[in-house]
């Protein structure tokens, strides 16, 4: 596959994984390597240059994951011009060869999205800031990412599947819930492996919610 990039003519080329992920290390601004692939490609100028890649691999959500999603998790480019469009339209049609019928991917806050709007891609959900990814089922450090909206893209077959319900969507993501006391709607993890969920965020809240909830009763 090729793509025009102003004078330069772009040449989609298949990845290994390890090749992909040195490109990530070397390009892209505030994410790291993912760990794991369905696939890699990258793109390339006429001189042989390898200019960006992008590796596509399960969906994070596992709302996402039923076999006929795959989700871009990196892209990185060197700038050049039209190189981001080029992966992600070369992503989605090689994962359609495959018999997905749904790509998807985010961008955070501010970025315009134009790369994946120029190649047909919709964006479908606004996702709240993340206020942390530690979480009591999973320890894990912050990323330098939260704290950001983000917005989810999507690329998908007539026959795909609908999505499943934003907001659980919102929340799986997030790995945590919303608190449920009247005023407050503060997000909070996720209480694994301990009985019946969690609906409010504090015994302040709890106690304010059952005290309005007796008043009108």
């Amino acid at each position: 596959m090729t793509a025009v990039s102003g004078q330069e003519r772009l040449t989609i080329v298949p990845l290994i994984l390890d090749e992909a992920r040195k490109e990530v290390d070397r390009l892209h601004r505030h994410h790291k390597k993912p760990q794991g692939h369905r696939f890699s490609i990258g793109v390339r100028r006429p001189n042989g240059t390898l200019c960006g890649v992008a590796i596509v691999g399960r969906p994070v959500a596992r709302s996402f994951d039923n076999r006929f999603t795959v989700e871009v998790t990196r892209v990185a480019t060197d700038g050049t011009p039209n190189a981001c469009s080029a992966l992600y339209g070369a992503a989605w049609g090689a994962a359609s060869r495959m018999g997905f019928l749904r790509i998807i991917t985010y961008t955070q806050d501010g970025e315009s999205g134009s790369s994946l709007r120029a190649v047909g891609w919709k964006p479908v959900a606004v996702l709240r800031p993340r206020t942390g990814w530690d979480t009591p089922s999973r320890r894990r450090e912050d990323r330098g990412t939260d704290g950001v909206a983000r917005i989810l893209w999507e690329q998908r077959a007539k026959d795909a599947p609908e999505l499943p319900l934003i907001d659980n969507l919102r929340n799986e993501i997030r790995n945590e819930i919303l608190c449920e006391a009247i005023g407050c709607g503060r997000p909070f993890p996720l209480r694994a492996g301990r009985g019946r969920p969690a609906r409010y965020c504090s015994t302040a809240c709890r106690v304010r919610a059952h005290r309005a909830a007796k008043s009108t009763a």
